[in-house]
């Protein structure tokens, strides 16, 4: 080996431990990262579709209507009394 290559490796191996410490954080770093932008994105998602349909129910809530068939009884009961005769 070269003497430009020795001092390389020599240097190398005086900061591996510096070098390892610094890759271990920055892959920390990453995993934090990437778990926050995934948790952000999941409870993004939720909350829409929580929204979705909570709205669809509230727009879908049944309304009670009285309908007066007092007219239709009337004409009902005179078609019966009719046919009975």
């Amino acid at each position: 080996m070269s003497q430009a290559k020795v001092d390389r490796y020599k240097e190398e191996k005086a900061n591996r431990k510096k070098t390892m410490k610094k890759e271990k954080a920055m892959r920390i770093l990453y995993s934090v990262i990437g778990t926050l932008v995934c948790l952000v994105l999941v409870s993004w998602i939720a909350y829409s579709a929580y929204g979705y349909f909570h709205n669809q129910d509230s727009q879908t809530t049944a309304s009670r209507t009285e309908v007066n068939v007092d007219a239709l009884n009337d004409y009902l009961g005179a078609l019966s009394t009719d046919s009975a005769e």
